[in-house]
């Protein structure tokens, strides 16, 4: 299960908090377990800072906390401050990456399932798509749709989500498929052979919507295997 703790304080002194992170970060390379680190402001007190670290466990988080180097900046933390920081300490119970959530269902229910009409939900108005397989590298919703459209219903592939990351506004996808060619692609007759393949993706998402995105995928490797090149 993953911890989250927050580091509550006071200090006229951010930039020496700063620093001190900053030394964490270098003392504890290759040892450390936390995996994510956030330093917030209070807006109405410029003299109270929260820090929030992930880890992936508890036990994992008292690891990192029994490192030697871990103490020592903590006893200088402490020093840095101008009174006792506190500590919340966290078990998530829920983690939702609401980002993360709408690249799925564009890739299960769009893309897999052929509910295009969804897209129009799911999208920006002003929504673009850059793909080198496709007419153009930069194209508008409703020319990326028709282009999209006449792959899956060439190929009808199945899209595996075998990974996410997710940083800021934008999700990276690694991508796997499988499919067969069943229809007519680019003047390509079907050959009712199978194909199968990997791909990456990155969406840009805005305001809950995907607004852009970027694809690479092993074309020419799909039409080796339905033999339009040798």
């Amino acid at each position: 299960m993953t911890f989250v703790q927050f580091i509550d304080c006071k200090t006229s002194n951010v930039d020496r908090l700063n620093q001190l992170m900053d030394s964490w970060v270098e003392a504890t390379e290759g040892k450390r377990t936390a995996t994510h680190s956030i330093v917030g402001r209070d807006r109405s007190d410029s003299t109270h800072l929260v820090e929030i670290v992930e880890f992936p466990s508890y036990e994992e988080a008292m690891k990192n906390s029994n490192l030697p180097e871990t103490d020592r900046i903590f006893q200088e933390l402490i020093a840095a401050c101008d009174e006792m920081p506190t500590f919340t300490d966290l078990d998530v119970v829920r983690d939702v990456q609401l980002n993360k959530d709408v690249v799925h269902r564009f890739v299960d229910e769009v893309m897999n399932a052929k509910n295009f009409e969804l897209a129009n939900e799911l999208c920006t108005d002003n929504y673009r798509e850059h793909d080198p397989a496709l007419s153009s590298y930069d194209l508008d919703f409703a020319q990326a749709i028709r282009e999209s459209r006449e792959i899956m219903d060439a190929f009808n592939p199945r899209l595996t989500l075998e990974s996410m990351i997710a940083e800021g506004d934008l999700v990276t996808c690694r991508i796997t498929f499988q499919g067969r060619h069943t229809g007519t692609y680019q003047g390509l007759e079907p050959t009712d052979r199978n194909i199968a393949g990997t791909g990456h993706a990155t969406f840009r998402c805005q305001g809950g919507k995907i607004a852009e995105s970027w694809w690479n995928w092993d074309n020419f490797g799909l039409l080796r295997q339905v033999g339009a090149l040798d």
